[in-house]
């Protein structure tokens, strides 16, 4: 492998582990949980996972002795940086228990082990990936595991290689898929234990038990480096307004937190937008309004950061997208013509809703009707909203400078900052967080568990005082409606209105609307003061402040 001289430094790197991880763990375990909601219905479908507790490890006196045990791991979704760490410290994990377990990674994500496809992870392979980005080490992808077919292939190959657990790094999703996987094992009396790992760049994955999700701290801090660069550029010329598209279908943390680390003159958050029932018209005026004022001072130029799923949230257009999910999931609908699908989704959707499509650009309504996704979405990514809201926005401001309600020139620049962030080398507390993610999936694994998501909690104190512990997945979850029928699955969060973070954004936006107040973090950094490369994101820090 041919390396950068950041890339030779940085290998060189320890992470840092909990102190409840860097000897004898003792496990302790509190009252039973609940589905955060449909308790009935989730508990008849997990009748052996369902109601686990919590568990807390703590700095014990005396040190297991384990026989040698070989385990599985699965990289399952998108990329996210710190991955190549999670597998870090389930080796390092597993060695430290007996010098003779082993480590399967399967490759190319959950079809690698219905496929037996997979590499035996030595020390030399993982030696080569510490503390960097990406999958590469085994490879990623999206196969949902649903079918009891796929299961049976699961156990043949772990029962081929030993495999004593198997450990799936993934998001909401794949960590659905990881829960059903213990349910079916425990069900047939295999033997073997399911361990999930949260990672997401979007944030999504988080609730009181999970504080983040790995990868975005990293993505967070790419993307406002990039989001600085554009903003000092802004100010340089002086003649662009800047519409910037950012990871986040599902919710609006990237965004928020960027906007937090560089104040930009607008930021729509997806979840206040659904919260005010704001049409797309009330969306592009709001922009359009702070447009003008800013040209009343002479100032021609701003940024507007954008959630990648924000036209998912416009109320009418939910309504319409909710509609048009239910009528593509049908067997006629997927077989229609790609050129036909337009005229087939004008015969079969209600009247206010077509006339809610019928008012969209033609490349908007166009990409709405486009396939799904392997979960039944609508692809986002492949709406260009920053160009929509531009365009419309000049369109608005046309209008008031008939008017006299606005003075300047108006110009756009289009931006969308998605795989920038995916892969990029972990920020410090990316690279100890999973890191001690992985390592404490081999004490989960050690004391029995299974169905249950690796958590490492307290993580804005110093990483000797982070808890480290596991939360059932069952008490994550709830129905929701994919591809046309109700499933079980986790429980996505959004950005809180009501929470530390938000809150503290509605109090500066106003300034940062109408004034240059931009803040430019530069890159990453992994060596030097602690004030500059060892910060949690702004919204840990708001959240967590005491």
């Amino acid at each position: 492998m041919n390396k950068s001289a950041l890339q030779v430094a940085r290998a060189a790197y320890q992470p840092k582990l909990p102190k409840a991880l860097q000897g004898a763990v003792a496990v302790k375990e509190g009252a039973a949980t609940e589905s955060v909601a449909n308790q009935e219905e989730i508990k008849k479908l997990f009748p052996n996972t369902y109601g686990m507790p919590i568990v807390t490890f703590e700095v014990a006196d005396k040190k297991a002795e384990l026989p040698a045990m070989n385990v599985g791991v699965i990289l399952s979704g998108g990329q996210a940086p710190g991955g190549h760490n999670v597998i870090s410290g389930l080796f390092d994990g597993l060695k430290s228990f007996n010098k003779d377990c082993k480590l399967y990674g399967f490759l190319g994500g959950p079809s690698g082990l219905t496929d037996h496809k997979y590499i035996d992870l030595t020390a030399d392979i993982i030696d080569e990936y510490r503390n960097t980005g990406g999958f590469d080490i085994i490879g990623s992808g999206r196969t949902k595991l649903e079918e009891t077919e796929q299961f049976d292939k699961g156990i043949e190959i772990c029962n081929k290689l030993g495999i004593k657990a198997l450990v799936i790094i993934g998001g909401d999703d794949s960590n659905t898929n990881a829960c059903v996987l213990a349910e079916y094992y425990l069900q047939k009396n295999t033997g073997i234990q399911v361990i999930g790992c949260p990672k997401t760049i979007d944030g999504d994955l988080k609730n009181n038990m999970i504080e983040t999700s790995f990868g975005f701290d990293t993505a967070c801090k790419t993307y406002s480096e990039l989001i600085g660069n554009i903003q000092r550029d802004c100010n340089s010329a002086r003649k662009y307004w800047h519409f910037i598209k950012l990871m986040g279908r599902s919710a609006s943390h990237i965004a928020l937190e960027c906007a937090l680390q560089c104040q930009p003159n607008i930021c729509l958050i997806s979840e206040e937008v659904e919260e005010k029932a704001m049409s797309l018209d009330e969306v592009v005026s709001y922009i359009a309004e702070a447009v003008a004022t800013r040209a009343a001072d002479g100032n021609d130029f701003g940024t507007v950061l954008i959630p990648e799923g924000l036209i998912e949230f416009i109320p009418a257009i939910k309504k319409l997208i909710a509609e048009l999910n239910d009528v593509l999931a049908t067997p006629e609908a997927k077989e229609v013509a790609r050129n036909k699908q337009i005229d087939y989704v004008k015969e079969h959707i209600s009247e206010e809703n077509l006339k809610v499509f019928n008012s969209l650009p033609t490349e908007v309504a166009q990409q709405l009707a486009l396939d799904r996704d392997p979960h039944g979405n609508v692809q986002v990514s492949l709406i260009e909203t920053e160009k929509l809201l531009s365009h419309m926005v000049a369109t608005k401001l046309e209008k008031m400078k008939k008017a006299g309600k606005y003075v300047g020139k108006f110009a756009a620049q289009h931006h969308f900052f998605g795989y920038e962030g995916r892969c990029a080398a972990p920020s410090n507390y990316d690279a100890d967080y999973c890191y001690s993610l992985g390592f404490n999936a081999t004490r989960l694994i050690a004391n029995g568990k299974t169905g249950y998501m690796s958590i490492i909690k307290n993580t804005t104190a110093p990483a000797e005082q982070w808890i480290a512990g596991g939360v059932p997945i069952t008490m994550m979850m709830n129905l929701e409606k994919r591809n046309g029928k109700m499933k079980p699955v986790i429980r996505k969060a959004l950005v809180e209105l009501d929470g530390a973070p938000y809150k503290y954004f509605v109090s500066k936006r106003n300034v940062w609307a109408r004034y240059t107040s931009y803040v430019y973090p530069g890159p990453i950094q992994y060596f030097g003061p602690t004030e500059v490369c060892d910060q949690t994101t702004k919204t840990l820090a708001l959240e967590q402040q005491k």
